[in-house]
């Protein structure tokens, strides 16, 4: 094979810029010099490239244009062979996983996953979840996963229709998740559920234990965390609470967080902040069911700040969005109400009560009607009331507070004080402070209800209902002053609190008017006062200027 290299020279680089060449002298610049040594100008040995004929034709060819590139049938067929081979290659090394499937998530797996992240879940996903999961359990039922879900499922169930059945069922079907994997072998969601279960029933010392017990396990597992912001609420240590949120907040960000951090904020009367957590919630939800939850949230907080117009739009925003959100349509009637609109909010509680038989509304629709002129049909509700109140020890949920409210107002005060007093024995909440306050001013006592009423009142949870009860409380004492303060507050804070209470409030502060000029006997002295003549203080005598020390004298010069 002809080489590219046609000839090597031992050549004498020059001293004068010039190269010899078997004696003959050549321009150093007309030949490939590619050494150090001739850089430098001395002697050595020099490799010296020349051209070939070979080499000029691979010059002109490569200035040359490059035919284009054709693809025949042949060589697509072994193109598309070789991406074939590829492909199988890559599922051969990455086979492929649940997470890669591009359909929509059933019915029951939205459900799933909306409860994973504390969100509620539609009413027709749930159905299709518990329907799953009692399927495959009757295969399975050593499966204490499903089981765990299973159980969320029915608490969820239970939440969404205030049907008391729901929650036994949900407590058997976490119970036997334990059993198969007990609570000191990590099963953590059965745990949460316990806890959760718990906190619905308002049995919040037992949902303390179940969120510190997973807490305890698995520190930085962010569900434990919603579990005990509401059982801390519940007992009234807000501080808890709110350090609880903190932590929650620290490890997820997300709906749960946001609902959550609204909840601490009104508890903590920093309404602007809970305001804004709830509006950062309905950005984060994703389904019309978890969106619907905070527009009706944003009015409870509307409604509580007085703005029952801004409230209704946000319930019947909530209503919109979700038809099926009972506790919106719920608010909507207390909105109505407090806007004047009596028939339409007794409609909508009926609406609201047919869909979920909740204790408090039907103590709104019975004062409604009451203030309506209509008792007959206020009987309805307070019967139903009733007969929920004597069913002692047999309540799926702890309604103590609304029943105690019930009584003391339309029923026995007495009764309603040793229901409040075993009530705030469990649960020292701001909510139980304020009902057993209200049950003993009804009783009479109005001194030992004062000391409830202040609970209630001072730790910062801005209540016209609060206020009011503390007003009351205080014009029984005589204590004019601080009952007018507290009757301003109320109306200030919302006019339309109550049906009943609301005009009440407005009467007694009409009736409290202002002080009498002049103020009560003795205030001011019978004559102008006149500064009295004090002993002035004697100055401080001024410290004398330090006298100056003499400098030593300097030795005169030798033979001066």
């Amino acid at each position: 094979m002809e080489s590219f290299v046609e000839r090597v020279m031992e050549v004498r680089a020059g001293w004068g810029g010039e190269v010899i060449i078997h004696g003959v002298s050549v321009a150093a610049g007309a030949i490939g010099v590619n050494t150090d040594a001739a850089f430098f100008g001395h002697p050595g040995v020099l490799f010296i490239l020349t051209h070939s004929e070979r080499m000029d034709r691979i010059d002109y060819a490569s200035e040359q244009a490059e035919p284009a590139v054709t693809f025949t049938g042949r060589k697509t067929l072994v193109a598309a062979a070789v991406a074939v081979v590829l492909i199988v290659g890559a599922l051969v090394i990455r086979p492929a996983r649940t997470g890669d499937d591009a359909r929509p998530p059933g019915p029951g797996e939205r459900a799933a996953a909306a409860m994973g992240l504390g969100a509620p879940a539609a009413a027709v996903d749930l159905t299709a979840l518990v329907t799953d999961r009692e399927k495959w359990l009757a295969a399975h039922p050593r499966d204490d996963a499903s089981w765990a879900v299973l159980g969320s499922a029915y608490l969820e169930q239970a939440r969404r229709t205030a049907v008391a059945d729901w929650f036994p069922k949900a407590e058997g079907a976490l119970k036997r998740s334990l059993e198969l994997r007990p609570a000191e072998k990590g099963n953590l969601d059965a745990m949460t559920g316990m806890g959760a279960l718990a906190n619905a029933r308002r049995d919040f010392g037992t949902a303390k234990k179940w969120g510190e017990l997973v807490r305890a396990q698995a520190p930085r597992r962010w569900t434990a965390y919603p579990v005990l912001v509401d059982a801390y609420s519940g007992l009234g240590d807000y501080k808890a609470a709110q350090k609880a949120l903190e932590q929650l907040d620290a490890l997820h960000s997300g709906l749960a967080a946001y609902l959550k951090a609204s909840q601490v904020y009104r508890d903590r009367g920093w309404r602007e902040d809970a305001v804004m957590a709830m509006e950062h919630a309905a950005g984060a939800a994703k389904a019309p069911v978890e969106k619907a939850y905070a527009l009706f949230r944003l009015g409870e907080l509307s409604w509580e700040r007085g703005d029952a117009e801004e409230a209704l739009g946000q319930y019947e925003a909530a209503l919109r969005t979700d038809p099926a959100q009972a506790d919106a349509l719920g608010g909507r009637a207390r909105a109505l109400a407090s806007l004047g609109r009596g028939g339409e909010a007794v409609r909508d509680y009926r609406m609201a009560l047919g869909r979920a038989a909740v204790p408090r509304l039907q103590l709104e629709l019975g004062e409604l009607l009451e203030s309506l002129g209509r008792a007959e049909e206020a009987r309805a509700p307070y019967e139903a009331l009733g007969a929920l109140a004597g069913q002692e020890g047999a309540q799926p949920v702890d309604e103590s507070v609304v029943l105690g409210l019930f009584e003391a107002d339309h029923r026995d005060p007495e009764a309603a004080v040793r229901r409040l007093t075993q009530e705030w024995g469990r649960h020292k909440s701001m909510e139980v402070a304020d009902a057993l306050g209200w049950a003993l001013h009804r009783t009479g006592d109005d001194a030992m209800a004062l000391e409830y009423a202040k609970k209630a009142t001072e730790p910062g949870l801005r209540s016209a209902e609060f206020a009011f009860h503390r007003a009351m409380i205080e014009r029984g004492l005589g204590d004019e002053a601080g009952a007018r303060r507290h009757l301003q507050e109320a109306l200030r804070t919302n006019p339309g609190f109550s049906p009943v209470r609301g005009p009440m409030a407005k009467e007694a502060l009409a009736a409290l008017a202002q002080p009498p000029p002049g103020g009560p006997e003795n205030m001011q002295p019978p004559t102008p006062w006149v500064a009295p003549d004090l002993p002035k203080a004697s100055p401080k005598p001024k410290p004398k200027p330090a006298e100056p020390v003499p400098s030593p004298a300097k030795p005169s010069p030798t033979g001066a």
